[in-house]
């Protein structure tokens, strides 16, 4: 309230326009500005009547100061309203100054022109509505004799009509006129010298005037708007408060906007008056241009000192709604950061976990600190604004008592975080601390018990390889003080903080098996010392009877030593046979000993391969997740957005794949079941092979890889991959945590190749040399699906095609028929440089195109050049004077071609899989011809389904069909879209199958390196040494539709008899 009554105190000081009343002459100066109950008029509301000029105000003063109104001569004076009368004389009465009114106004009526009758009506009517006091006036008569003589005599006797409380005077001449007024205070027209022009003046007025109004309407808009400000009440919120003081500080500035306009505005009309000296009069200025200027300068000062006040009481307030916007921002921040405090204290109260072992440990530190560094940031938030609060309390801020308690507060809270943090990592350390010497103790009895395992039992039966054995027990013992636990009761007061019951069942199993170790090694020990100390003997040799040998129950050459020489020695020598026996029977038990000691290391290596398994996946999820919070979900945080490049947007997926999908499995499912594993090993193939079809994703991941690293490449420099870098400490950028998967994926493998090699013997080796056999499966799928992609210019769909069965790069040669003589002569000189395509319906030919780019972009591509119809595809598995070649024929060799692997080993693995494919597709051409047979005595028609592989040739298959219904030696079988072979030239011929329906078909001479009807090695020859097919039931494997009318039209799959062949390898 009391900022209030300031401002209205201030704002009271405003003014309002002056207005002239009777009886007001004894008014103070600062009374002329106050609001009046009447609005005054304005030139601006008579101006038209002003500008008729029948009064003015010249501004010429008589000999005591009273205002001159002058009546000039106008005709029509008669004829002026009265209301406009009356107005313009209560203007004009209204200029002067109240002291000036208070002497009283010297009118001068010029009726020199004008008659006596009118000459008495003017004075009458101004005497009846002149509204202020009189003190003179003064009537220049007619000039004309008659009328002047009329003047005086009608003067003299109707004085008493005038009823004036002043004299009249009629005078003759101006220069009468000049008795009474000086000349200097007259106008022109009556022979002064007053510089006088009537729309001057009243423009003058018109500006005077108007500048006093826009100063009222300021100061009521000040007064309005002080108001406004000092009963305004002070939001709760830092949205309201900004918003109040937004708009406060828009009307503000509006306000400070008119007051710079009134200013410039009366400037402007001080101007126009001209530069006057306040002390007096100047030649040619009159005083009613001084009391003008005078005016003009009262109204600045008066705007001047508005603003001031209006100024001091804005600072306050503008102060004192900042201060309130800087309290609601400071309690806003503390109940954010109040909560974000309390969830992060309640959650450190749930790090009740000390570890149960060192990796465990290890990862818990990892993820304090962790926690500790997303959580420092909100604690650093909480100080910063404790230290806020401080500094506003300095500032001597209004809502000191509110604002010292809540920085209390947030000390404490930090304070109490810090110390749990501390106490929290002084606990993980005590437990790492322990873990690491349970783990050294576990490490030496490892150790140790390699050591055992290491000595072979052979080598110690003697005296030096005992003393051997012994010293390196023995200065194994030595470290025993620094690797072993020494005593239990110790350890358990050392580290009673962090011992609960399952560290101290762990504690106790470590002693325990710390206690049985070294008491193995005390046995071994005392059992060298003995062999050690034994006094060895010559012995002669004597060569064991072969019955000896089959009878003895025990191989020791020692006990057959004693029993050959038992004969010939005293009997005081006689016990020592029987005392090197009982030796080696120790010995012998001993070695079945250290067969127990080789399964334990064994059952060890493979605890250290799970525990590196665990642990690389619980690092893997780690940096998934990471990755997916630190990059991905920044993505879409709208406080990044201004750090994405353009090519960015909307590219989360392309970039990151499947990686999402890949975390939650590792996370939510593998992971967990992994950890059930821990105790037994060697079953965690099940948990593989339980899982495999799960792995499908990354093949997903890996094919995506090549459009992620190419838009990586493009976008490596944006800003918002080092701000997210920056934010998680990394140090590598984002491409080297997307090849993450790609790399775990490949390590699978490895891990389960170590478990097998430690787990032959265990129950679960089938299931783990599965899991390996399976995994490398995937890796191999995903490799082909990568070159898969590459392939470009297929029109068809690859996934008709089949599986994808093997793909590799070979040097291929071709051997056409049908092509350009050309092409045959220069096929063995200039191979070309092909990758295949294996499918289980069609092989693909396609050149590699040049490697470009970096990392994933250096990954090929394949130009398709074309393919062939597994159904009519054949091979010849051995090519003469290379054993890298083989030869992939097509259509009864109407195309051949003649392909090197890069080693011997690929070529077989290459023909073992398409002689698997054609034996698939002939044992169903068999089993469909098998089927007719039963069927029919004699080939008859048998419909079968339609191959859908590619083919060649489609548009024959209809004309031929109508040919086989009308044909009676047309035989129809198995239906192919591809051609048939032609018949047998030379050096050619179909391939035999069998000699009769029944007979089994091991090797094909389709794919048989022994059969030479359909090797290259024949051709090449000059086809000599070509076998004549002998009599017999044969399969066809190809189509044949070309010859003459007459020609014999058979399928692939039909069973035809072959008679005899002649020597022109006709049949």
């Amino acid at each position: 309230m009391a900022e209030k009554g300031a401002s209205r105190g201030t704002l009271r000081r405003l003014w309002s326009l002056p207005r002239r009343r009777r009886g007001t002459a004894g008014r103070s100066r600062p009374d002329e500005i106050m609001h009046q109950d009447i609005v005054p008029l304005c030139a601006a509301d008579i101006q038209d009547q002003l500008k008729k000029r029948f009064a003015y105000l010249s501004g010429g003063r008589g000999q005591d100061g009273s205002p001159v109104i002058t009546f000039p001569d106008y005709p029509a004076f008669s004829e002026i309203p009265d209301k406009e009368f009356q107005n313009v004389m209560t203007y004009l009465t209204s200029i002067p100054s109240l002291q000036d009114a208070g002497i009283g106004f010297i009118l001068v009526i010029d009726r020199r022109r004008d008659k006596w009758t009118s000459v008495k009506a003017s004075v009458l009517r101004i005497a009846a509505s002149f509204p202020a006091n009189l003190q003179l006036v003064l009537v220049l008569r007619p000039t004309g004799f008659f009328q002047r003589t009329l003047s005086d005599i009608a003067f003299k006797f109707n004085r008493d009509d005038f009823k004036m409380k002043v004299p009249v005077i009629m005078l003759s001449s101006v220069p009468d006129l000049h008795g009474y007024i000086d000349k200097s205070q007259l106008t022109e027209d009556l022979g002064g010298t007053l510089d006088y022009c009537h729309s001057r003046w009243l423009c003058q007025r018109t500006a005077i005037e108007s500048f006093a109004l826009m100063v009222k309407h300021t100061a009521q808009m000040l007064q309005s708007f002080g108001t406004e400000l000092a009963e305004t009440e002070l939001p709760n919120d830092v949205q309201s408060t900004s918003s109040v003081l937004c708009a406060h500080t828009e009307k503000k500035d509006k306000a400070k906007e008119d007051l710079r306009l009134a200013l410039k505005e009366g400037h402007s009309v001080l101007e126009s008056l001209g530069e006057l000296q306040a002390e007096g009069s100047e030649p040619g200025v009159n005083q009613d241009q001084l009391d003008n200027q005078a005016t003009v300068q009262r109204l600045l000062a008066q705007l001047n000192e508005t603003e001031a006040a209006f100024d001091e009481f804005w600072a306050k307030h503008q102060q004192k709604l900042e201060q309130c916007l800087q309290l609601r921002h400071f309690e806003q921040g503390f109940r954010e950061v109040k909560a974000i405090l309390d969830a992060v204290c309640q959650k450190i109260a749930t790090f009740t976990d000390i570890g149960n072992s060192l990796a465990h440990v290890e990862h818990l530190l990892r993820d304090l600190a962790s926690f500790e560094e997303k959580s420092g940031v909100s604690v650093e938030r909480a100080r910063a604004l404790s230290l806020d609060g401080e500094q506003l309390i300095e500032n001597k801020h209004y809502a000191v008592d509110s604002i010292r308690p809540k920085c209390q507060e947030l000390r404490h809270l930090c304070d109490q975080f810090s110390a749990e943090i501390v106490r929290r990592r002084g606990l993980l350390s005590k437990s790492l601390e322990l873990h690491r010497r349970l783990e050294t103790s576990l490490k030496w009895c490892d150790e140790g018990i390699y050591l055992l395992a290491s000595q072979p039992v052979d080598k110690c039966q003697s005296q030096d390889g005992a003393e051997a054995a012994l010293q390196e027990i023995e200065k194994f013992l030595e470290t025993s003080a620094e690797n072993k636990i020494q005593e239990l009761n110790t350890i358990y007061k050392e580290y009673e903080s962090i011992l609960n019951q399952d560290l101290m069942e762990h504690v106790r199993k470590v002693f325990q098996k710390q206690a049985s170790m070294e008491e193995v090694f005390h046995r071994r020990q005392a059992s060298l010392k003995k062999l050690a100390a034994r006094q060895t003997r010559p012995v002669q040799p004597v060569a064991p009877r072969p019955e000896a040998l089959a009878k003895s129950p025990c191989p020791s050459p020692g006990i057959r030593r004693g029993s050959e020489n038992s004969s010939s020695e005293g009997s005081a020598l006689r016990r020592g046979p029987y005392r090197r026996a009982k030796s080696e029977m120790s010995e012998s038990r001993q070695g079945r000993g250290s067969a127990g000691e080789e399964e334990e290391s064994l059952a060890i290596l493979r605890r250290h391969v799970m525990s590196e398994l665990l642990d690389t996946e619980r690092a893997y999820v780690e940096e998934l997740l990471c990755v997916l919070e630190g990059y991905a979900a920044e993505m879409d945080n709208p406080l990044m957005a201004h750090l994405l490049s353009t090519g960015l947007h909307n590219k989360k997926d392309v970039l990151f794949g499947n990686m999402e999908e890949i975390y939650h499995f590792h996370n939510r499912i593998f992971l967990r079941e992994l950890e059930n594993y821990i105790d037994c090993p060697e079953l965690v193939g099940r948990c593989f092979l339980e899982r495999m079809e799960d792995f499908q994703i990354y093949e997903k991941y890996c094919q995506n890889k090549p459009r992620s690293e190419s838009l990586w490449r493009q976008c490596s420099d944006c800003p918002f991959f080092q701000e997210c870098q920056r934010k998680l400490d990394h140090k590598l950028s984002l491409d080297s945590y997307l090849l993450k998967p790609v790399q775990r994926i490949t390590k699978y493998q490895l891990l389960l190749k170590e478990m097998l090699k430690y787990s032959k013997n265990c129950e679960g080796a089938e299931d783990l040399q599965e899991a390996l056999s399976s995994i490398l499966g995937i890796l191999k799928a995903v490799n082909d699906s990568m070159h898969l992609i590459a392939i470009t210019g297929y029109d068809g769909n690859l996934g008709d095609l089949g599986k994808l069965l093997m793909q590799g790069s070979f040097s291929v040669w071709t051997d056409h028929k049908r092509g350009h003589t050309k092409v045959k002569e220069l096929a063995r000189f200039k191979p070309m440089q092909r990758h295949l395509f294996l499918h289980e319906k069609a092989v693909l030919f396609c050149k590699k195109r040049e490697e470009n780019g970096e990392g994933y972009e250096k990954a090929p591509s394949y130009s398709y050049k074309q393919s062939l119809n597994m159904a009519a595809v054949g091979i010849t598995e051995n090519v003469k004077g290379d054993a890298k070649k083989f030869e992939i024929w097509y259509n009864a060799r109407e195309e051949v071609y003649i392909v090197q692997a890069p080693t011997p080993e690929i070529k077989a693995a290459w023909v073992n899989e398409i002689r698997k494919v054609l034996t698939s597709q002939l044992q169903a051409c068999r089993e469909a011809s098998q089927h007719r047979a039963l069927e029919q005595s004699q080939s008859l028609p048998l419909p079968a389904p339609t191959s859908t592989s590619p083919s060649r040739g489609n548009s024959r298959n209809l004309k031929k069909l109508e040919e086989r219904k009308t044909d009676p030696l047309s035989l129809e079988g198995y239906v192919s879209s591809a051609p048939l072979p032609k018949p047998p030239e030379k050096g050619k011929g179909w391939s035999k199958t069998s000699h009769s329906l029944e007979a089994p078909e091991d090797d094909g001479g389709w794919s048989s390196a022994e059969e030479q009807v359909n090797s290259s090695d024949a051709e090449e020859d000059g086809g000599l040494g070509l076998k004549k097919l002998v009599p017999g039931k044969y399969t066809v494997v190809a189509d044949h539709e070309k010859g003459g009318p007459d020609a014999l039209v058979v399928r692939s799959g039909d069973v035809v008899e072959l008679v005899q062949q002649g020597d022109e390898g006709l049949w």
